[in-house]
C-alpha cells in the first residue's frame, strides 16, 4: 500500500535526480561552450573595425608590420601601400577564429603542430597581433588540418586548439605590398621604343588601332621578324604588371640603363628604366601625358609610383628590354655544308 510518506519520498528522490541531471546538462552545455564553437580570441569579432596595426612575426626573426590609415593600410617596413584586400581576410579570419576541439596541452609537443612560442628560433609557427585602442588580442597559428582548420595557441595559455577557418599570415613584408603597378591594355598602344642593354634601339609601332600586328623598325638587312606579330608582345609588357618588391628609389644608379618608353593613341606616355644589382632586377617608371584625356590618369600614377623603384622577376626584365635580335629568325649558318644532290635512279 503506498503510503503518504512513500509518495512524499519518491517525489524527493524524483526531485533530486531531475536536480542532478538539470546540473550535468549545465555542466555539459559549458563544456561545449568553452570548446566547439567558442572564440579563439573572445572580443575580436565585434572589434575588427577597431584594429589599428597587424603585427605578424616569425622566430627566424622575419616580421612585418601592417599599420592602417585613414582609407588603406601600409606594409611599415616599406612604407608603401599594403593589399588592402589581403588585410582584411586576416582580420575577418582572425575574428571568426573557432575552436573545433582541444588539442595537447604539454609544451614538449607544441613542435609537433606548429605552435611553440615564436621566441625560439626554432619556431616553425607564426604569431600574429591584432592591436585595438584598448586590447592586444594574439595567436600562434600553427600548422594545417586540412583545407579549413589549422592548429593554433593563444601565447601564455597551456591549451593548443584546433580551430577554424584556417589561419596563414606570411612574415615577410614584401608579400603584403599592393603588387598592382600598371594596367595599360594592348589595344591602347600605338608604339614602344625600346633600348635595349645590348644591341640597337628599336620601335615597335602602328598607325591605327584596327592593325592587328605591330611593325619593327630598324630591321638589318637581309634578316626578318620570327613571326609576324614578334613585336606584340613588346606592346603587350604593361598589362596587369605586377611588382614583386619595392624599394625608394637611390639618388643616383651608375652605368647605363635600358629603356622601354610606351606611348598610346590617346596621349599617355610611360618610360620605364631598368636597372640590374646582381641577381635582382628593378625599374622606375616616369608617367607623362601629352593630351588633355590621360593628363588625369598621368598625373595620379606619377604621384603613386615617383620616388620608387620596383623590383620585378628576372624574365619579366628580359622581355621588357628584349634585344631586337630577339625578334628576328636567326642568322642562317653559310658555312654550313650543303645537303649532297642523290645520284640519278636509273
Amino acid at each position: 500500500m503506498m503510503t503518504p510518506r512513500r509518495v512524499v519520498g519518491l517525489l524527493v528522490v524524483g526531485a533530486v535526480i531531475l536536480a542532478v541531471g538539470f546540473w550535468l546538462g549545465s555542466q555539459r552545455s559549458r563544456s561545449d561552450l568553452a570548446v566547439a564553437g567558442h572564440p579563439v580570441l573572445d572580443g575580436l569579432k565585434g572589434a575588427v573595425n577597431d584594429v589599428t596595426e597587424l603585427r605578424i612575426a616569425k622566430g627566424d626573426g622575419t616580421r612585418v608590420t601592417l599599420k592602417k590609415l585613414p582609407n588603406s593600410w601600409t606594409v611599415a617596413e616599406r612604407e608603401y601601400p599594403a593589399d588592402s584586400g589581403k588585410v582584411r581576410k586576416l582580420l575577418i579570419d582572425l575574428g571568426a577564429l573557432e575552436v573545433v576541439e582541444e588539442k595537447t596541452s604539454d609544451p614538449a609537443s607544441y613542435e609537433r603542430i606548429g605552435v611553440e612560442d615564436v621566441k625560439s628560433a626554432k619556431a616553425t609557427g607564426t604569431q600574429v597581433e591584432a592591436v585595438t585602442p584598448k586590447k592586444t588580442y594574439s595567436v600562434i597559428a600553427g600548422r594545417s588540418s586540412g583545407m579549413k582548420s589549422s592548429y593554433v595557441r593563444v601565447p601564455g595559455a597551456a591549451k593548443s586548439l584546433l580551430a577554424s577557418p584556417q589561419v596563414t599570415a606570411d612574415a615577410n613584408p614584401k608579400q603584403w605590398l599592393d603588387r598592382t603597378m600598371l594596367d595599360v591594355a594592348e589595344t591602347r598602344m600605338r608604339d614602344v621604343t625600346v633600348t635595349p642593354a645590348t644591341g640597337p634601339a628599336y620601335t615597335v609601332s602602328r598607325e591605327k588601332k584596327e592593325q592587328t600586328d605591330f611593325t619593327v623598325s630598324n630591321v638589318p638587312k637581309g634578316r626578318e621578324l620570327s613571326n609576324p606579330s614578334a613585336g606584340n608582345a613588346v606592346a603587350g609588357e604593361l598589362v596587369s604588371f605586377m611588382l614583386d618588391d619595392v624599394r625608394k628609389a637611390p639618388a643616383a644608379t651608375a652605368g647605363a640603363k635600358p629603356t622601354a618608353t610606351f606611348r598610346t593613341f590617346d596621349g599617355l606616355e610611360v618610360q620605364i628604366d631598368g636597372v640590374k644589382e646582381g641577381d635582382r632586377h628593378y625599374i622606375a617608371v616616369t608617367p607623362r601625358s601629352t593630351a588633355k584625356e590621360t593628363a588625369t590618369e598621368a598625373e595620379s600614377l606619377a604621384a603613386r609610383v615617383k620616388g620608387w623603384q620596383y623590383e620585378i622577376p628576372a624574365y619579366k626584365y628580359d622581355l621588357m628590354f628584349k634585344p631586337l635580335e630577339e625578334l628576328l629568325k636567326p642568322k642562317e649558318d653559310k658555312k654550313a655544308p650543303k645537303d649532297k644532290a642523290e645520284p640519278p635512279t636509273t
